[in-house]
C-alpha cells in the first residue's frame, strides 16, 4: 500500500465541541470497501482527517466483505502511553511483524514474550551510551568520505535520499561486521532492498500467496534471503575459528555476550540479531538525516544557528562523542525533523485483552495503530504544528509536554534499543556536513511514501556550497 502525503505549511484543527463517548467513532469510507480507497490515495491525510472529524480514537474498516480488516487508530499522547508503556496487554502480532520475522529472523525487533525478555537482557549491555560512543569515530570517518565525494562532484546539486541511505548503510555495516564489512556490504546492498519491497507487498496484501509457490517474486526473495543468511553464517564461523575476543564490532560483541557456561545467544540467534539491526539501523536514520537536511536547507535562519553552533563547539575539528550534548541546536533540529517526518509514521500492536484507551474500550484481539504522524501534529501539544521550529525541543519546553507527545523511537519496555546510536550518528553527521557546506533547497514540495520508513517518492535535491 502506498502512503502519500503532500507536505505543505499548514496547521490542523482540533475538532471543536467534540465530546468523548464510549462508542468508538468509525472513520467514513465507501459502503463496500470502507476506507481502502482513502488509504490508497493518501493514508497520512486519511489519519489526519479522521482525527479532525472524530477525535483521539477512531475505528477503521478496510477492504471488501470477506477480506475486510479492522483496526483502531489512537492519536493522543496519553493513548500512546497506555499502549506502549504496558509490559503486558499488547503484542507485536500482525502481518507486518510476521513478514519481518519470517524474512529477517526472530531478532530483538520481532521477538515476543520470554524470547524478547531474554534477548533484551543479553543485548542491552551492548547498547549503553558508553559502548555506543565507541562507534563515533567510524561514524565520522564514513561521513568524511561523503564530504569528500560531495566536494569532488561537479554541479553542486545532489539528491540527498540515496546519499544518506548509502552513508547509513556504510556506517551500520562497518559497526556490525568490522573488517568483514566489505565482504558483507555488497550482498547487503543488493539483497536488502529486494527483500524490503517483498515484505511490504506481502504485508499489505489481503491474502498473500504462500511463500512456497514458485512465483518469480517468491524465488527472488528466497534466493536473496539465502545469500544474506549465508554471508552472516560464513562470517560467524570464521570468527569462531579465529577466536578473536577483542574486536569491537557488534558481531564480535554478540558472539561473546554472556558469561561462559551461562545463557548465550546461539549462532542462529546472532545472525538474526545482525539482520534485524541492519534492517532497523540504517533506513530510519537515513530518513531522519534526509528530512533534517531538507528542512535546514529550506530554513536558512535555523541552518545559520546550527552552523554557528558547530563552528563554536568544534572550532574546525572533527566531532567526537563527547560533543553530542554540546551540539544542542543540532540535536533540537533533528528532533524537530523527526517530529514533522517521523521515520515510522505508524506503530502497530495487537491487544491481548480488552483494554481501555482513554474513555474507550478496545476489544481483545484487535489491532491498535499508534500514529506519530498525527500525534506529532496534535494541537494539544504543538502550536503551529506544521512549522519547523527546533526551539520546541529546548529542555524546559520538552519537560512541559506529555512524555508521548513525541515518540519516534516508540516507548516503554519495547522502546528502540538503538536510540542513542541513531541520534549520535545523526548529530555527528549533520555537524560534519554543516561544517563543510552551506545548504540550499532545490525541491520545496515533496510527496511522501511509506517504504520500510517514511520516504519521498521523488528526489529531494539540495545545492551545496563548499565552505
Amino acid at each position: 500500500m502506498r502512503k502519500v502525503h503532500k507536505f505543505r505549511e499548514r496547521d490542523i484543527d482540533s475538532p471543536e465541541g467534540a465530546m468523548m463517548v464510549q462508542e468508538i467513532p468509525v472513520a467514513s469510507g465507501a459502503p463496500l470497501v470502507g476506507a481502502m480507497l482513502d488509504f490508497r490515495r493518501d493514508p497520512l491525510e486519511t489519519y489526519l482527517r479522521a482525527y479532525r472529524e472524530h477525535g483521539d480514537v477512531v475505528r477503521f474498516t478496510v477492504g471488501p466483505p470477506g477480506l475486510r480488516q479492522r483496526f483502531y487508530a489512537v492519536f493522543s499522547a496519553e493513548g500512546a502511553q497506555q499502549v506502549l508503556a504496558r509490559s503486558v496487554g499488547f503484542r507485536k502480532d500482525d502481518s507486518f511483524y510476521d513478514e519481518i520475522r519470517e524474512i529477517f529472523g526472530n531478532g530483538l525487533l520481532t521477538s515476543q514474550d520470554e524470547d524478547y525478555v531474554r534477548q533484551r537482557r543479553l543485548i542491552q549491555p551492548l547498547f549503553t551510551r558508553r559502548r555506543v560512543d565507541r562507534y563515533a569515530l567510524a561514524m565520522c570517518e564514513e561521513t568524511s568520505v561523503t564530504v569528500q565525494e560531495w566536494r569532488d562532484r561537479p554541479g553542486g546539486i545532489i539528491d540527498i535520499i540515496p546519499e544518506m541511505t548509502r552513508l547509513t548503510q556504510r556506517v551500520v555495516t562497518r559497526v556490525l561486521f568490522g573488517a568483514a564489512s566489505e565482504e558483507a556490504g555488497d550482498i547487503v546492498d543488493r539483497c536488502f532492498p529486494l527483500l524490503g519491497e517483498y515484505m511490504l507487498r506481502r504485508g499489505f496484501a489481503p491474502i498473500p500467496l504462500p511463500r512456497g509457490w514458485p512465483t518469480p517474486a517468491n524465488r527472488r526473495a528466497a534466493a536473496a534471503r539465502r545469500e544474506l543468511y549465508d554471508v552472516c553464517d560464513r562470517i560467524i564461523r570464521r570468527r569462531h575459528a579465529d577466536g578473536d575476543a577483542d574486536g569491537n564490532d557488534l558481531l564480535n560483541l554478540l558472539l561473546h555476550t554472556g558469561a561462559p557456561g551461562d545463557d548465550r545467544l546461539t549462532d542462529a540467534e546472532i545472525r538474526d540479531q545482525v539482520l534485524i539491526f541492519f534492517l532497523a539501523g540504517h533506513e530510519t536514520t537515513a530518513t531522519t538525516l534526509t528530512f533534517a537536511l531538507h528542512l535546514l536547507a529550506r530554513h536558512p535562519d535555523a541552518q545559520a544557528l546550527a552552523r554557528d553552533e558547530v563552528d563554536r563547539v568544534l572550532g574546525g575539528r572533527v566531532p567526537e562523542a563527547s560533543d553530542f550534548d554540546r551540539l544542542a541546536y543540532v540535536h533540537m533540529s533533528l528532533k524537530e525533523a523527526m517530529r514533522l517526518f517521523p521515520p515510522s509514521p505508524g506503530i502497530s500492536r495487537r491487544a491481548t485483552t480488552e483494554t481501555e484507551v482513554g474513555r474507550y474500550r478496545i476489544p481483545a484481539g484487535e489491532i491498535v495503530l499508534l500514529c506519530p504522524w498525527v500525534t506529532h501534529r496534535h494541537p494539544a501539544y504543538w502550536a503551529e504544528p506544521e512549522k519547523f521550529e527546533p526551539e520546541r525541543f529546548a529542555p524546559e519546553l520538552e519537560a512541559a509536554r506529555p512524555r508521548y507527545a513525541w515518540f519516534p523511537f516508540g516507548g516503554g519496555p519495547r522502546a528502540c534499543i538503538g536510540q542513542h546510536f541513531s541520534m549520535l550518528e545523526a548529530v555527528l553527521t549533520v555537524a560534519l556536513l554543516l561544517q563543510n557546506f552551506d545548504l540550499e533547497a532545490v525541491d520545496t514540495e515533496i510527496t511522501l511514501t511509506q517504504k520500510m520508513a517514511l520516504r519521498s517518492e521523488g528526489p529531494i535535491r539540495i545545492r551545496l556550497t563548499p565552505r
